[in-house]
C-alpha cells in the first residue's frame, strides 16, 4: 500500500515529539481501511511506520498484533523515549464494537491514554471511548488545537456563513444537514450525499434508493428550505465508467445505466456566486470523483473560487478534501485545515463527540 496523503500523520508529530522529550514510552495505536475484523496483508501499518520514521528521524518498532502477552513483555523492556507502533486495530472486530474486554486488553499496554485522533472522535470505537474508562486520559496537542479553533467558529461564526458538504460518506454527514440549515446562511451539497437526497426526492439520477436508515434521516430534512442548494446538472458517464462515454446533462435526465460523477457547469456557476458572498466557509467532502481528471472540474473550480475569497475565513476538513486541495496545490490558501471530516461537521453542528466526552 502506498500513502497518497500524509497530512494526518504530519499533524500527530508534535505530540509524539513532546512525549519523547518527556521520557515516555510511546505506544501508538491506529487503524487503516476496513478489514472487517480480519487480517488483511495490504492494510498492515508498515507504510505508516516508515512515514513516521521519516518525519521523526527515529527508529520505530511495529508489532504483528495489537494485544497479547508478547507485546506486554516487549513494552516492559522498552527504554524511556522509545516508540512502539501497534498493528492495525481493525484487524480485531471488537475495535468497532466498543468492546469492553478489548479495551481492557489494550489498557494493559500503558499507564496513560492520550487521544490525538480528532478525525475519529465521532466514532464509538474501543480505542476512542473504551480505553478512557480504565486509564487516566487526556487530549494530545492536535486534538487540543482542533477543539480550540473549531470552538471559536462554533461560538461566533462570521456572516454570511457558507457550508459545503460532499464526498461519499453519506451516513456520517446526513445527520448534520438539518443543524447546518439552521446555523449556515447557505448549504451547498454535492457528491454522493446530494445524489442520495435527489433520489429520495424522486429525481431520476440512475441509482437506487439509499439504505432505509439514510432515507429516514433525509425525510426529516426540510428539503424546501431556500438555504439548501442541490446540483441542477452533472457530468454523467456509465456506471461501468466505460472509456469514451461522457456527457453533461440536467439532473433528472440520467438513465438507469448511467451515474453522476461530478457537478455540472450550471451548478458550478450557481455555487460560485454564493461562495463569493461568504465571510466564512466550512467545506468537507469533494463534489465529484476528483481523483479522475474527467470528473475533477467541480471540486477544482469550487476550491479555486474559495481560495480567491480573501474576505472569508476558510475552513476545510476530511481526508478526501485534503487530498483534493493538495492535488490542486490550494491547501495553503485555507485559514484552517482540520484532520476531521465527519468529526469536524458534527462538532460544528453542535453535536457532542464521543471521543471528546470520554476524556471529561
Amino acid at each position: 500500500m502506498k500513502i497518497l496523503d500524509d497530512f494526518k500523520i504530519k499533524k500527530t508529530i508534535p505530540t509524539i515529539e513532546y512525549l519523547i522529550e518527556k521520557g515516555a514510552k510511546v505506544i501508538l495505536m491506529s487503524h487503516l481501511g476496513r478489514p472487517e475484523g480480519k487480517v488483511v496483508e495490504s492494510l498492515r501499518l508498515t507504510p505508516i511506520q516508515d512515514k513516521l520514521m521519516e518525519y521523526l528521524d527515529f527508529s520505530i518498532t511495529k508489532t504483528k498484533d495489537c494485544i497479547g502477552k508478547e507485546i506486554e513483555d516487549w513494552i516492559n523492556q522498552m527504554q524511556p523515549g522509545e516508540i512502539l507502533l501497534l498493528e492495525n486495530l481493525r484487524f480485531h472486530k471488537e475495535e468497532e464494537e466498543n468492546n469492553d474486554n478489548f479495551a481492557k486488553e489494550l489498557t494493559k499496554l500503558g499507564d496513560i491514554y492520550i487521544n490525538d485522533a480528532f478525525a475519529d472522535c465521532h466514532r464509538n470505537h474501543t480505542s476512542i471511548v473504551g480505553i478512557p474508562k480504565y486509564l487516566p486520559s487526556g487530549a494530545g496537542l492536535l486534538l487540543e488545537k482542533e477543539i480550540k479553533v473549531l470552538s471559536k467558529v462554533l461560538e461566533n461564526p462570521w456572516r454570511p456563513l457558507i457550508t459545503i458538504i460532499g464526498g461519499v460518506k453519506i451516513a456520517s454527514k446526513i445527520k448534520v444537514i438539518s443543524q447546518f440549515l439552521e446555523k449556515a446562511d447557505h448549504l451547498l451539497l454535492g457528491g454522493e450525499i446530494a445524489n442520495a437526497i435527489l433520489v429520495v426526492k424522486g429525481v431520476s439520477i440512475g441509482q437506487p434508493l439509499p439504505e432505509k436508515e439514510v432515507i429516514k434521516k433525509i425525510e426529516k430534512i426540510s428539503l424546501t428550505n431556500p438555504k439548501l442548494h442541490l446540483p441542477i446538472d452533472g457530468i454523467i458517464s456509465l456506471r461501468t465508467l466505460e472509456e469514451g462515454y461522457l456527457r453533461e446533462g440536467a439532473i433528472g435526465t440520467v438513465r438507469k445505466e448511467e451515474k453522476i460523477y461530478d457537478i455540472g457547469i450550471e451548478t458550478i456557476k450557481v455555487f460560485k456566486e454564493i461562495i463569493k458572498l461568504a465571510k466564512m466557509i466550512v467545506w468537507s467532502g469533494p463534489l465529484g470523483m476528483f481523483e479522475n481528471e474527467k470528473f475533477e472540474k467541480g471540486t477544482k473550480e469550487i476550491a479555486e473560487v474559495i481560495s480567491r475569497n480573501h474576505f472569508a475565513f476558510k475552513i476545510a476538513g476530511g481526508g478526501d478534501t485534503i487530498s483534493a486541495l493538495n492535488k490542486f496545490n490550494l491547501i495553503d490558501k485555507f485559514d484552517y485545515v482540520s484532520t476531521g471530516g465527519g468529526a469536524m461537521l458534527e462538532f460544528l453542528a453542535g453535536e457532542k463527540l464521543p471521543g471528546i466526552e470520554a476524556l471529561k
